[in-house]
């Protein structure tokens, strides 16, 4: 009986295959974790290169569009919203997937200290646009995972308004 114990101790057949089946669970998740935070960065990502663009057409909107203090034209709102939901003016398709209309908001400050230069002739003094927008994050593995938690990506950004 001891014989055979010590030949069992000593036969290493078969211990690669054991250790990769203790392994392989940690691998794949490591692994599907990784893809997830991709995503996720991914997605971040086009949020904040959106809400960038949408803040940029706003600045280059022209000045009949803003009145200080702080409101902006309604179509003016509506068209900076589709830029940057969709990337274009025209677009249907939106950016991020499930991504709304009412989840971007257009908001307008006015800075009364500047009067100068292309601003002298604007009461109130130069307006500056917030493009702010939430959009929900989906999961890659969101049929693997039974959590209903409801993630969201914001992002926003300033344009001063040019008036080109």
């Amino acid at each position: 009986m001891m014989a055979l114990l010590t030949s069992f101790t000593k036969d290493r057949r078969g211990s690669a295959g054991a250790e990769m089946a203790l392994m392989l669970p940690l691998m794949l998740a490591v692994i599907f974790a990784t893809f997830e935070a991709g995503h996720y960065f991914y997605t971040e990502q086009k949020i904040i290169k959106s809400v960038r663009q949408g803040a940029r057409y706003a600045g280059r909107l022209p000045f009949a569009n803003y009145t200080c203090p702080a409101a902006i034209d309604a179509a003016a709102a509506s068209q900076v919203k589709t830029v940057t939901r969709t990337g274009s003016l025209t677009g249907t398709t939106p950016l991020i997937k499930d991504w709304a209309q009412d989840d971007i908001t257009v908001t307008v400050a006015c800075n009364s200290a500047t009067t100068t230069g292309v601003f002298k002739s604007n009461v109130g003094g130069a307006p500056v646009v917030t493009v702010s927008a939430t959009a929900p994050y989906t999961s890659l593995f969101a049929q693997l995972l039974t959590s209903s938690s409801a993630t969201q990506v914001r992002a926003s950004a300033q344009a001063t308004v040019n008036g080109i």
